[in-house]
């Protein structure tokens, strides 16, 4: 039987029967009642067969009840004619009243019915945020989502595909399932159905017979009233894009073997819980984020732990081959001997990539303690010059002074600031043709003492500009003897950044560079 019979026998005869009985039971008495209840009863039998069929069947009943009214129970009895005016006001009274009330009962019951599918539907939303809550890893989470929303659709099977990280195949990330264990369908080929979803963005339903379908799951709602449930009911398969802050995160697959099941309003709630499960599986990426970061973290710690134990316990050996070499090369049989100095050099230079290990490992630890002073700028400059004194290029530093500059102060650590400033002048040097000259100046700008070191070496082009700042960087340009271990300008931007000042590098007209060192300036303390 097609379901339009069977709502006509469930709820047409009875009521049509109920009428019947009413009827002869009235016409039994109708010399003992009056035309007001006549009226009455009839009303009560339209009203219920509105709350039990609807408002159809409530104005059908009305419309044979208008009928029987008057051929029974007006004079003259068994005609439609009626005899006394008044009786018209009374039918068309009746009439009217019956109308109303269907109308109103029907409305009623739709607001009732909507009222009850909102509640459904903050009652599922309320399940999915508090088994969200109260998973505590975002797998877990996830996988209550797809629970949720496979028990709510009343279908068979619901699957979460997503990415493990862009470019590659859909992966199973989470699935719910009526019958037996769930099994792990593994990556998705480029070629199937979820993976096209995932690509295209737009929602597909699968047929039996293996013909697609796209399809608008914000419409699924306004298809239903069009008829497009049944096209709907005839699918077994959906498949709907995840997306999160338009960025498309993976695809919600829900199946039915005999065909998916979705009352009108689950279709129109469809997009609220395929947005759930997008959130689903943002928090599983971002999980995973933040536990590649944490183990980054840890790994870069034992990285500077390791750097630090290593730079401590090579400065005392080199301390000794130091000492030793210079002691054969002055003294006995091998005063004077060129392999003596060699040595010394070669030591001093691993003291210094020692040193800036060091450094480099208290700095990414805070390990290294600040005293800010009162420094004169011409101080820091002094010890800048003292400091490349010693080196074979050091005659080109020249410090350049501006006309009637005032005595500029700062505030900052001068131990931290020296290392800093001297390893911007020993990068200029060291990247300058030997006969160029390295400007060194100071100014101030508001809040700040601005020290350059300009030169006119090879430039730095603007792809590398934020990378030189890097640990262990050297540009490729960079010639092979130039030495050094890429950490000068590293811990340079270290220490000024901890105590509250900056490293900047600006290209210089003319060819060359110019990196500022950028501390807190202060006024001269009295006295």
């Amino acid at each position: 039987m097609s379901p339009r019979r069977s709502a006509l026998v469930r709820l047409w005869l009875p009521a049509f029967a109920a009428f019947a009985g009413v009827t002869l039971v009235m016409l039994r008495f109708r010399s003992e009642l009056d035309k007001s209840h006549f009226a009455n009863v009839y009303l009560l039998v339209v009203l219920a067969g509105s709350a039990a069929g609807g408002r159809t069947l409530g104005l059908s009943l009305a419309g044979l009840a208008f009928l029987a009214f008057d051929y029974l129970f007006l004079p003259p009895y068994y005609t439609l004619v009626i005899a006394n005016p008044l009786d018209w006001l009374a039918l068309v009274t009746f009439l009217a009243t019956s109308i109303v009330a269907a109308q109103l009962l029907t409305r009623a019951q739709r607001r009732a019915a909507d009222a009850h599918r909102r509640a459904a539907e903050v009652q599922r939303l309320a399940e999915l945020g508090a088994e969200t809550l109260n998973a505590g890893r975002a797998e877990d989470a996830l996988a209550a989502i797809v629970e949720v929303i496979r028990a709510s659709l009343g279908n068979e099977r619901c699957d979460v595909y997503a990415y493990d990280a862009p470019g590659e195949a859909l992966r199973l990330v989470a699935s719910s399932a009526v019958r037996g264990a769930v099994e792990d369908r593994g990556a998705v080929d480029a070629n199937s159905l979820a993976a096209w979803v995932a690509g295209h963005g737009h929602s597909v339903t699968e047929r039996a017979d293996g013909t697609s379908r796209i399809v608008s799951v914000e419409r699924f709602g306004d298809d239903a009233a069009g008829g497009g449930a049944d096209a709907l009911s005839e699918a077994r398969v959906l498949v709907v894009p995840l997306s999160v802050r338009d960025r498309r995160v993976g695809v919600l697959r829900i199946e039915h073997a005999s065909g998916l099941r979705f009352a009108a309003h689950e279709r129109e709630f469809l997009g609220v819980l395929a947005y759930y499960a997008a959130l689903g599986v943002e928090r599983l990426r971002l999980s995973a984020e933040a536990a590649h970061a944490e183990a980054l973290r840890e790994t870069d710690r034992l990285k500077s732990a390791l750097l630090a134990a290593v730079s401590h316990d090579l400065r005392t050996p080199l301390t000794t081959i130091k000492a030793l070499a210079h002691g054969i090369g002055t003294t006995g049989a091998g005063a004077g001997d060129g392999r003596a100095v060699s040595i010394e050099e070669e030591a001093d230079r691993l003291t210094r990539v020692v040193s800036d290990l060091l450094d480099l490992s208290r700095l990414t630890g805070g390990a290294i303690a600040f005293q800010p002073e009162f420094v004169a700028a011409e101080e820091l400059l002094g010890a800048v010059m003292q400091r490349v004194g010693g080196l074979p290029r050091g005659r080109d530093l020249r410090i350049v002074r501006g006309p009637d500059e005032p005595l500029l102060v700062g505030r900052f650590d001068l131990v931290h600031a020296l290392r800093s400033l001297g390893n911007l002048v020993e990068n200029a040097l060291k990247y300058s043709a030997a006969d160029a000259v390295v400007e060194l100046s100071v100014r101030r700008e508001g809040g700040e003492l601005v020290f350059r070191v300009a030169d006119r070496g090879v430039g730095v082009p603007e792809s590398e500009r934020q990378r030189i700042f890097e640990p262990f960087y050297r540009p490729p340009s960079a010639s092979p003897d130039v030495g050094g271990t890429g950490l000068g300008l590293t811990i340079a931007r270290g220490l000024a950044e901890a105590q509250a000042g900056r490293v900047l590098f600006v290209p210089r007209p003319g060819g060359g560079s110019v990196f500022e060192l950028r501390l807190p300036a202060a006024e001269a303390p009295p006295g």
